[in-house]
């Protein structure tokens, strides 16, 4: 866990070494992780889509308890926690329907969105259904979207965050790379897995721009989710499922727990 000042750092890695023999370091650690309410917003990827154990009270938003988000309330106990991560949801719907928790009182928020915004689903659809032609193009016509648009469309979100929530720590999740390459994996050619995750390092790379422009911090998920890609044989992504549409290409409970949280919990 680390904290956003030098000197709280400093102070940490004190109170480490003054605790380590005694098990003291986790519960201090723990008391300090969040002096405010904690606020889970974005997408699908932060609700918990694909890791079932779906909240009832969440309908079609898809709120999982093994969402990150919930995973890191659990273990640390803020002094209050709202999520209001939503399945499906664009900038737009972020500072239309999810904002309402913040305050000059919230300590800690967390945020994946941009995926939709930039066709998401539509790629895939494209990508599985066509040609590896098709597949380029529509990637293309996403990449110029990220470039061109995507930037304004997250400016308005995270000004919106910072005016509404001028304490907290905002700790934005990139989204991890689909594929393992150069293995035999039945399903999308070669062409269109190294396309998709080419595309995903785009989007990755201007939401990390856009986060630090702002001051927040951004969590980078393709290292933890490394070794862990559909083809990969340990994947902690579902792949195409036709029984379940909507969690086809979202993280699995092992995804939230082994990929999301622990890059969250390092930077919240």
């Amino acid at each position: 866990m680390r904290r956003s000042r030098f000197a709280a750092y400093v102070g940490s890695l004190l109170l480490a070494a003054g605790t380590a023999l005694t098990g003291a370091t986790t519960a201090q650690a723990d008391q300090l992780a969040a002096p405010g309410g904690y606020v889970a917003l974005g997408d699908s990827y932060s609700s918990g889509v694909g890791a079932g154990s779906y909240t009832a009270a969440s309908g079609d938003c898809k709120r999982s308890t093994k969402a990150y988000p919930h995973l890191w309330a659990a273990a640390h106990s803020p002094s209050s926690f709202d999520f209001t991560a939503c399945s499906g949801a664009r900038t737009g719907d972020v500072l239309a329907s999810q904002l309402t928790p913040l305050s000059s009182a919230t300590g800690l928020v967390s945020i994946s969105v941009g995926g939709n915004d930039a066709g998401f689903a539509d790629v895939m659809t494209t990508c599985v259904l066509q040609s590896d032609s098709a597949c380029l193009s529509r990637i293309d016509t996403a990449k110029a979207y990220v470039d061109s648009t995507l930037p304004g469309k997250l400016d308005g979100v995270y000004s919106a965050i910072r005016s509404k929530a001028p304490n907290a720590r905002v700790v934005v999740l990139g989204y991890p790379r689909f594929y393992k390459l150069g293995t035999t994996c039945v399903g999308l050619s070669e062409t269109k897995r190294r396309a998709i995750n080419a595309a995903a390092d785009h989007l990755d790379t201007a939401i990390a721009k856009r986060a630090a422009d702002f001051g927040f911090v951004f969590g980078d998920v393709r290292t933890t989710f490394t070794g862990h890609e559909i083809c990969s044989g340990s994947s902690w992504l579902h792949s195409l499922s036709l029984l379940n549409v909507g969690e086809s290409y979202h993280p699995t409970a092992a995804g939230q727990s082994g990929g999301y949280l622990p890059v969250f919990d390092g930077l919240a």
